[in-house]
């Protein structure tokens, strides 16, 4: 694991979240003391649901950001917002 003091995790800090990213782990210290530690996290635990529903073929995924509803849902009666003014009155 490689240190890294305060002052210079704030002055350079892309360049050292960007090593982060790459694997890295870094200890900040203050004053030569370990004080934290920086750890790069692994994104595809927090997304195995939506590989799971892709894989049983209930989801689609081309692999791009999602760009909405082609058909937005229609509102029938009120919407949510007009019912917490409503109650506000």
């Amino acid at each position: 694991m490689e240190t890294v003091g305060i002052r210079e995790l704030k002055t350079h800090l892309s360049r050292h979240l960007k090593r982060v990213r790459s694997g890295a782990r870094l200890v900040v210290t203050e004053r030569g003391r370990s004080i934290a530690t920086i750890n790069p996290i692994h994104a595809s635990a927090d997304v195995d649901w939506a590989h799971q529903l892709v894989a049983e073929g209930r989801a689609h995924w081309g692999g791009g950001k999602p760009t909405g509803a082609r058909r937005p849902a229609k509102i029938i009666g009120k919407t949510a917002s007009s019912m917490v003014l409503e109650d506000r009155r």
